[in-house]
């Protein structure tokens, strides 16, 4: 089996991993704005763990989004730099995948709409089912109101739903009789389960593609905006 590392800083979290062969080393800490500041050295930390260089590694994978700005640029400049410094190509991982990994996992579901709070009274949502050992996407990664992924969910009701959205939208996200599954999130394994999977389908690329999903233009809220937006979530 390949040496692969694997990283996602689009959410909240930092979650890293690395594999070689059937052994295996897991990193999750505080991410958001520190994972800039701390990403490469806890992935020296990882390669120290497992007495290994950056040339031992087959390909480098990171979590290409969608998720928060900054951490999309992060893991990508990031990958992108370490790839070309150590001549190895890159897996870009889709994100949402992962958080469906770390679901089946967690609760055996292998049909699950994944449901990500993308902030501005939005949602990252994708649709995945596994057949023979593979997820396939039914529905691409995209940016969805709460109306138009509930107009979406009633073309076809969701089996599962994983991720943050169902927490951080309560009952404004009708979840109806579909399996919750809200603490599933794109952790180290699941990232190195997907990463070992994008490997075997020769899916490494080239470090200069190692490019971002983006879904939305706008990155923030205005003052007003974010009023109504913590008014909607029965903040104060």
């Amino acid at each position: 089996m390949a040496a692969l590392l694997a990283f996602d800083t689009a959410t909240e979290r930092l979650h890293l991993g690395l594999a070689v062969g059937a052994d295996a080393w897991l990193h999750d800490s505080e991410g958001g704005a520190r994972a800039s500041s701390s990403l490469i050295a806890d992935l020296r930390g990882l390669l120290a763990e497992a007495h290994i260089g950056w040339r031992d590694l087959d390909a480098i994978a990171f979590g290409r989004g969608p998720g928060a700005f900054t951490g999309l640029r992060t893991a990508c400049s990031v990958a992108q730099g370490l790839a070309f410094g150590a001549n190895r190509p890159v897996l870009p991982l889709d994100t949402l995948m992962a958080v469906a990994e770390h679901a089946r996992v967690r609760a055996g579901t292998c049909d699950v709409w994944v449901a990500m709070d993308a902030r501005m009274d939005e949602v990252y949502a994708a649709h995945y089912v596994r057949v023979d050992d593979m997820w396939q996407t039914v529905a691409v990664p995209a940016l969805y109101t709460l109306e138009a992924l509930h107009a979406r969910w009633r073309e076809g009701t969701p089996r599962s739903i994983a991720g943050t959205a169902p927490a951080a939208f309560g009952m404004r996200l009708d979840c109806g009789a579909a399996q919750v599954v809200a603490d599933a999130r794109p952790v180290a394994h699941a990232l190195l389960t997907c990463a070992q999977a994008a490997w075997a389908r020769g899916s490494a690329v080239d470090p200069a593609l190692a490019l971002p999903l983006y879904l939305r233009d706008r990155v923030a809220l205005t003052s007003a905006e974010r009023e109504a937006d913590r008014a909607g979530r029965g903040e104060r």
